[in-house]
């Protein structure tokens, strides 16, 4: 076998490997569907010539002509086809027609008319005669290359840095295809030697057919080496490698034996092939980093002085990784999280997205750089983005098109419209078990580097961490909210028996005494209405104590909620004359909830008397009713708020105010009480599995809000909890 016909066999090998990689990577994919074709096609053109340069008989260098053009008739139109995806350029409607051409061009070649025979050229090959379907093909190449190369240049302007670095590779690819296309085109035409010399022409489209193969290969496979679940092993990317060293070396070996065969022998050919895949075997070991692989320990210590900053990098991810799982604290946690991704991963943006259990609303509440959190109501969890990780094995959705495979879905297409605004390179879910519960939103880098298929890799197991760590602080934080509930419950429980078994007979002496007392007992009849009012006052005290400690059964029922809105109104008609207050009720949705209509009540009546107390005279208390999205599948939403405008209150005591026992009032009558009513409001609204929250300012007054399901569910737990107090 002489040298000249391993160029072929080379290529041949190389884009067939490369071929069944990429189909091996995603056998659905379109693009990869498409590559097939033009891997078959260069692969079926290199092992026609290679086995054409080997015959020595005339009948069977026609054979392999026939057989090697069926591989250069479909290049050009499988490679139009390739550059139109991964450009990602609206495939138009006639190229099935144009597929149907080149199909026709292989049919002349099927019945000998795409070539006339061939003819021996020296050096014992043989070369094609053209025939009519070759002219006809010739004139299609150019064609088609051509409109391929312009396309291809036009969207250059439109694409991001990275997407149009692959286009250019393409570009090149197309450039090879031309260039060293009509060299191999030249013998078939009539041409022996190349034009105005007397020099052979030499098949250089064969051996072009390496690099160019790699090229285009290079093109697709970058999509799939940016995706975790279909990067290389540690050992098969090193292999592939090393194989890309040794076909450089085999092809460079190749073109000097063209043009110094004499230098040559058999032995040294072979013996610098070998010392070459030694050298890059014995770099890999010292200098794993340079072949993306293990620890730099040498490497590091060469180079530590000046660079060795830079091989820290997913060091300190993975350091952080391992140190994630002992964090208790929500709080320490987003901060180191946020000196990880500005710090050390060096991101232009982030955010952090997560669903706030007190409103029922996805909320970007962290992120760099800082801005005030943002509520994002058109996010829920039946939301494009979610129903992505939850129908799909997806780790990440990519929003740069440089990442973006082709035939992108129309679910995926709204849920990158959605998230458009913070304009992320990248989203990866958080979810408890299989519910969502927020979002992680990671920008490009500030260096504009691409992220790597390691850099995904590090981001998916931490974001996978994170939402274990931050769904058990969650949980924490509900069981020890529980726990204080609990304690408050039994103390109040014991209080409230120990003062009514002491007022008891003191109430009973007290209304004996008053009507036996006879009228010139001016003083006593004074003192006893107090004495009276004051022991009704610690009743209705331990009334609430009761209340509040005893875990009562809510008796669900099904009414419009507006309905019982106006019930609590017109039950508080006289407080709110008395102190010359308006109760504004807007127009209601006809909303039915199921609730327990009796502990409701005494909810929303709770909260009127306060916003009635808050108000200053003439003012108005609104209460309004509005549906909420849904932020579960399935599950509804409504809330109701109470607005007076009194004096508002301050941010330390508004941080407390639904704490038992805890008051803001100096004085009052036996309606005041004595710091249970929020308490027992967020304890009721907290057994219907909904939550209470309340914002306020000071000089501008208060909001309650309760949020109640449409359709009762029994919470998991006795409170829920949030992850950062926005109060």
């Amino acid at each position: 076998m002489k040298f000249y016909e391993l160029i072929p066999l080379t290529a041949a090998v190389t884009n067939l490997a490369l071929t069944l990689f990429v189909l091996t990577r995603d056998l659905r994919s379109t693009l990869n569907r498409v590559y097939l074709l033009w891997g078959l096609s260069i692969s079926v053109w290199n092992f026609g010539t290679f086995f054409m340069f080997s015959v020595e008989e005339e009948a069977s260098a026609r054979f392999w002509s026939a057989f090697l053009h069926y591989g250069v008739i479909f290049l050009p139109i499988s490679l139009f086809h390739l550059s139109l995806l991964i450009a990602q350029v609206k495939l138009p409607r006639w190229l099935p027609g144009l597929y149907g051409w080149f199909g026709l061009l292989a049919l002349t070649n099927a019945f000998g008319f795409f070539t006339s025979g061939v003819h021996y050229l020296g050096g014992a090959y043989y070369y094609s005669v053209a025939g009519p379907g070759f002219w006809a093909f010739v004139a299609s190449y150019v064609i088609v290359t051509t409109a391929t190369v312009v396309i291809l240049y036009r969207k250059l302007d439109t694409l991001q840095r990275l997407h149009r670095a692959r286009v250019k590779a393409l570009l090149w690819a197309n450039g090879i295809l031309i260039g060293f296309g009509w060299n191999d085109i030249l013998p078939i035409v009539g041409f022996d030697t190349y034009p105005f010399t007397r020099i052979a022409i030499f098949p250089f489209g064969s051996a072009a057919a390496i690099f160019y193969g790699i090229i285009v290969g290079y093109s697709v496979l970058q999509h799939h080496l940016l995706d975790i679940h279909v990067t290389l092993g540690k050992a098969a990317a090193h292999a592939v490698r090393l194989l890309f060293l040794f076909l450089i070396g085999l092809l460079l070996l190749l073109l000097l034996n063209v043009f110094r065969p004499g230098e040559f022998t058999g032995f040294t050919f072979l013996a610098s092939l070998g010392v070459l895949l030694v050298s890059a075997l014995v770099a890999s070991i010292f200098f794993p980093r340079l072949f993306g692989k293990g620890d730099e320990s040498l490497e590091q210590r060469i180079l530590s002085d000046r660079y060795g900053d830079r091989f820290e990098y997913h060091d300190k991810v993975r350091s952080f990784l391992q140190e994630v799982q002992f964090y208790n604290n929500a709080d320490l946690l987003l901060n180191d999280l946020d000196a990880l991704f500005v710090k050390t991963i060096r991101v232009r943006t982030y955010q952090i997205i997560l669903l706030d259990e007190s409103t029922h609303v996805f909320t970007a509440f962290r992120g760099h750089p800082r801005t005030p959190s943002l509520q994002l109501p058109e996010l829920r969890a039946d939301s494009p983005i979610f129903q992505i990780f939850q129908n799909t094995t997806a780790s990440y959705l990519a929003f740069n098109l440089a990442y973006i495979m082709p035939g992108e879905t129309e679910m995926e297409r709204e849920a990158r419209q959605l998230l458009k605004r913070f304009e992320p390179e990248f989203c990866f879910p958080f979810f408890s078990g299989d519910e969502p519960f927020g979002l992680l939103l990671i920008g490009e880098k500030v260096s504009g580097a691409p992220y790597t298929p390691n850099d995904l890799l590090l981001l998916t197991r931490l974001v996978k961490n994170l939402s274990l760590i931050l769904n058990q602080i969650r949980l924490k934080k509900q069981v020890l909210l529980a726990e204080e509930l609990e304690l408050l419950g039994r103390m109040s429980r014991g209080m409230a028996h120990d003062l009514n078994n002491l007022l008891t007979p003191v109430s009973t002496f007290l209304q004996m005494t008053q009507a036996t007392v006879n009228g010139n007992t001016d003083g006593a009849n004074e003192l006893l209405p107090t004495c009276l009012r004051n022991v009704g006052t610690i009743q209705a005290y331990v009334k609430d104590a009761l209340f509040f400690s005893q875990n009562h059964t809510v008796q669900i029922s099904r009414m419009q909620i507006g309905e019982l809105i106006r019930k609590v109104v017109e039950l508080a008609e006289p407080k709110l004359k008395r102190r010359q207050v308006r109760a504004e009720l807007p127009e209601f949705p006809a909303t039915v909830v199921e609730m327990d209509a009796v502990l409701i009540q005494r909810c929303l009546g709770n909260l009127l008397s306060n916003a009635i107390d808050a108000s200053p005279l003439g003012s108005t208390v609104r209460i309004e009713v509005q549906n909420l999205t849904a932020t579960e599948a399935g599950r509804e939403w409504v809330r109701v708020s109470v607005i007076d405008h009194g004096e508002g209150i301050s941010r330390e005591n508004l941080q407390r105010l639904t704490s038992a026992y805890f008051t803001t009032k100096d004085s009052g009558d036996e309606n005041r009480g004595f710091g249970l009513g929020l308490a027992i409001c967020r304890k009721i609204v907290h057994q219907h599995g909904g939550n209470l929250n309340i914002t306020s300012e000071e000089k501008k007054g208060t909001t309650v809000t309760v949020d109640l399901p449409v359709h009762f569910a029994p919470p998991a737990s006795p409170a829920a909890a949030t992850l950062e107090d926005e109060r």
